[in-house]
């Protein structure tokens, strides 16, 4: 009787561990939409065609999403440390320095990255043929001074041309805009703002006027393509949940194959997600078509800037290489 009682009771255990361990990952998968624009591009897409439930169904861990419309590093650099997001967007500085003060604790590291865009340094201003021509008194327009990537690749420019001791040298010149306002500021030729770090669709925009002129690209910069919004979350939420990492992972995939293959699509989600006017799906069409508008979970050029990042004294770490910025595949 007491082996009768003994296989019972281990028979009850096997039932309850069953669907505990079934149901050990996530019902719930929390994440912000991000700044906007052609960078989160493959979060919409993803969204409206529900491709992260899909991929996780396919995974056998059903997830519902709950997509929140925040952007901005800070914000969102604060919704994934509180838990109140589990997987969030950013360019590599602001990763960069999550990174950097998360190691030994809560460990952020990319997933993947998600487009490789360049940014263009547009002006109207007679005297400016180049960035090194900016006089007393002029201000450019960039969307956070300092720490944006626009800001730390001048900061490169001027390190690699004038010496360690001039890295800053560009940085009076910069005030903080949104690329709406600045567009604005731009086009109408009446504020101190004699130029404008702009990235697309604002760049188009601006250069719609037969009078503005891109002197300067971080593709100049950099000597290549450059990761331009990338996704990361916590060692914690990746190691607890493997299946779901990876069902985002080939949903974000699966959203820059959409994009390839049907870009008018794309550009009326792009639309949608910009408030449905300032541009026409036409327009926005051509602007995915543009060979430098890349959507890629590869990394491209992270490295270069960490390691500018660590020599300047903005991080404390320096990786050894991108394993070290990057989980493994899931």
């Amino acid at each position: 009787m007491r082996n009768v009682i003994a296989l019972v009771a281990l028979v009850a255990l096997a039932a309850l561990a069953a669907p505990l361990s079934a149901t050990a990952e996530t019902g719930e998968v929390k994440v912000p939409l991000g700044a906007g624009g052609f960078g989160f591009l493959p979060l919409h897409l993803m969204k409206k065609y529900g491709l992260v439930e899909k991929q996780a169904a396919k995974a056998g861990v059903p997830v519902t999403v709950n997509w929140s419309d925040i952007g901005g590093p800070a914000i969102m650099n604060e919704a994934l440390l509180s838990g109140s997001a589990d997987f969030i967007s950013a360019g590599p500085p602001a990763f960069l320095t999550l990174w950097d003060r998360t190691r030994g604790n809560i460990e952020v590291k990319g997933v993947a990255a998600m487009s490789s865009i360049p940014m263009y340094l547009n002006t109207r201003a007679e005297h400016l043929r180049a960035l090194d021509d900016l006089r007393p008194g002029d201000k450019m327009a960039v969307t956070s001074v300092k720490v944006s990537i626009p800001s730390i690749v001048m900061q490169m420019h001027a390190r690699a041309k004038y010496g360690a001791a001039e890295t800053f040298r560009f940085d009076p010149y910069t005030v903080t805009m949104t690329h709406p306002d600045a567009v604005i500021a731009l086009l109408s030729g009446r504020t101190e703002v004699v130029a404008h770090y702009a990235s697309a669709p604002f760049h188009q925009r601006e250069r719609k006027d037969p009078a503005v002129r891109t002197i300067m690209t971080t593709t100049d910069v950099m000597g290549g393509a450059t990761t331009f919004t990338m996704i990361s979350t916590t060692a914690k939420f990746r190691n607890q949940n493997p299946k779901v990492t990876a069902a985002f992972v080939a949903a974000l995939k699966e959203a820059m194959d959409m994009i390839r293959a049907d870009r008018r699509n794309a550009a009326e989600v792009l639309l949608e997600s910009m408030g449905g006017k300032g541009w026409s799906v036409a327009e926005l069409v051509a602007m995915l078509e543009e060979p430098d508008t890349r959507y890629t979970v590869e990394p491209e050029n992270v490295m270069s800037y960490a390691g500018f990042m660590h020599a300047i004294g903005s991080l404390k770490n320096r990786p050894a290489s991108i394993d070290d910025l990057f989980f493994g595949g899931p």
